[in-house]
């Protein structure tokens, strides 16, 4: 799934920074932790002292061979058994009071009485108040992470929001840019230095872009334009050479190719001229369009090719076709659609136009291969040998849908018939 660059970047920078702090979090869990036990430890070792110091004193204290105010017993040992270290160790022990056991931290050390025996001294110290400083300690850890991330997220999050607004500016004018419309923008200056660049460049690249646009745009118009008078005249001289009585069989046939094929190349201008034209976006000027009116009138306009092809053409309105569109486009579309649906039918064959609220289907008989689905669109793509054809039409209609968002024209073949399936998002209108 795509993310903004702002939202890609405070998610790898949260990653991190989650990780640094929790380790940090660890790290330092750990060491008040150790100086924790650290000062415990140091107060059992002094009572350890004050204890022995007290026995030298008090040889009755040998005798306190359990746990009791003191907190503190002392068992004699073997000889075997004597250690000259330090022993300390957490342990659980049970409290009558509470019922449960609670932690105590033990230290466990050896030492000779006044009377030459060996005596072990066990002290132990409570440390459920030091569990439950830890306890607070990391509470508040675990608070202070949770802020430090959402503040880190917070300001992160505004900060890059606004330094990332010039970068939307540009980005919302690139897209709201269209060859050859003009559009008036007020002069921007960025603080951030890429940014600015980045506006200017962009401007250059605009108006470098408009330049070539307008020479090609003009070229095309001006080729077009000017081919047209010569082949016009090209075919009003062979319609007169036609008239001439003296010409043979063999060099009236010639002579009326050359004718067919000038009239081809005329046609293939116009188209061309036509594909520039709709790809240049010159048909921008839209209306309420009445699809269901427009097809009626074209097929009572097609009425002589129609009957010249022996071809029967329904109408099945089952909706309204309605939409806003270019009215030029728009006859040009369903023109080439019913033209191309009469032309390449069978003598005696069948056309059926289905009018629903958001498609319209032209079906016809012809021949029984399919056509290619992915070549049928592209330029200068016919099926079998009709050299009538400009190979334009249908790649005219898909470069029409192409100008408005939410619209398609796919082909189907079923039961033996061609479709061609215009259809349009309501959402998208």
């Amino acid at each position: 799934m795509k993310v903004s660059l702002k939202y890609y970047t405070i998610k790898y920078l949260i990653t991190i920074l989650l990780l640094i702090i929790a380790v940090w979090a660890a790290l330092f869990y750990a060491y008040i932790l150790d100086e924790v036990y650290d000062n415990v430890d140091d107060g059992l070792k002094n009572r350890k002292i004050q204890i022995i110091k007290a026995v030298y004193l008090d040889e009755n204290l040998l005798r306190n061979n359990e746990f009791g105010f003191n907190e503190f017993k002392i068992n004699p040992i073997s000889t075997s058994e004597y250690k000259d270290k330090n022993s300390l160790y957490n342990k659980m022990y049970y409290m009558e009071y509470d019922d449960e056991e609670q932690p105590y931290r033990v230290l466990k050390t050896d030492f000779i009485d006044q009377f030459g025996k060996h005596q072990q001294l066990t002290i132990r110290t409570s440390t459920v108040e030091e569990d439950e400083l830890v306890y607070d300690l990391t509470t508040a850890l675990i608070v202070l992470y949770l802020l430090l991330v959402i503040s880190i997220i917070a300001v992160n999050g505004f900060l890059l929001h606004k330094a990332m607004r010039p970068f939307y500016l540009i980005l919302d004018k690139l897209k709201k840019y269209q060859f050859g419309v003009s559009s008036f923008s007020e002069p921007q200056n960025y603080s951030i230095k890429e940014f600015e660049e980045l506006n200017i460049e962009i401007n250059e690249m605009i108006e470098r872009n408009e330049l070539v646009f307008h020479q090609q745009k003009q070229f095309i118009e001006n080729a077009s334009h000017e081919l047209q008078t010569p082949l016009a005249i090209m075919i009003n001289k062979i319609d007169l050479m036609i008239q001439n009585e003296n010409l043979d069989k063999k060099n009236l046939t010639l002579i009326s190719e050359l004718k067919s094929d000038l009239r081809r190349m005329t046609g293939l201008n116009k188209s061309l001229l036509m594909l520039s034209k709709i790809e240049n976006s010159q048909f921008t000027k839209t209306s309420k369009v009445d699809f269901n009116e427009l097809i009626a009138e074209l097929v009572n306009n097609y009425e002589d090719f129609i009957e010249f092809k022996k071809v029967q053409v329904k109408v099945i309105e089952k909706g309204f076709f309605g939409a806003d569109f270019n009215t030029d486009l728009a006859g040009i579309l369903l023109s080439n659609l019913l033209k191309n649906a009469v032309k390449y039918n069978t003598h005696g064959g069948t056309v059926d136009v289905i009018i629903e609220n958001d498609r319209l289907i032209f079906r016809n008989s012809g021949s029984d291969i399919p056509l290619d689905r992915q070549q049928i669109f592209t330029r200068f793509y016919k099926k079998g040998s009709d050299h009538s054809s400009t190979g334009l039409g249908l790649s005219i209609i898909k470069t029409i849908i192409k100008q408005y968002p939410g619209w398609d024209i796919a082909y189907e073949f079923e039961d033996g018939m061609h479709c061609f399936i215009l259809s349009k998002n309501n959402a998208l209108l």
